[in-house]
């Protein structure tokens, strides 16, 4: 399994503009927004894997759907959202899983010891 840090800083933003066929310009009015958050170190801004995601996401979003950048700050909160409450959930079903094996061998015992 891949264990590579997807916030880990590596693309420039000149890479990052090629890679996603931007024009360095527009990422930077991205950020200003607030819509990506780049690691800066001095004055360079250093783009992770997450971050390219997150642009790849908002380019489809305003380019193939139409979605305005109001509309995209919406969805990228709401898609947070979910994917907190989804992270919470497992938690909550690894606990109730872990509950639920706990409690089989307890009784699983008291019916060998009844026997």
């Amino acid at each position: 399994m891949n264990t590579r840090d997807k916030k880990q800083p590596l693309y420039l933003i000149s890479v990052v503009s090629e890679m996603l066929r931007v024009h360095p310009q527009t990422l930077r009015m991205y950020e200003k927004e607030g819509l990506v958050s780049p690691r800066r170190t001095k004055k360079q801004r250093l783009y992770s894997e997450s971050d390219v995601e997150r642009l790849n996401l908002i380019l489809q979003l305003t380019r193939e759907l139409g979605v305005n950048k109001a509309g995209v700050d919406i969805i990228l909160r709401m898609r947070h959202r979910m994917e907190v409450i989804q992270k919470e959930m497992e938690e909550m079903m690894d606990y109730l899983e872990d509950e639920i094996k706990r409690d089989f061998r307890d009784k699983l015992k008291r019916a060998l010891r009844e026997e």
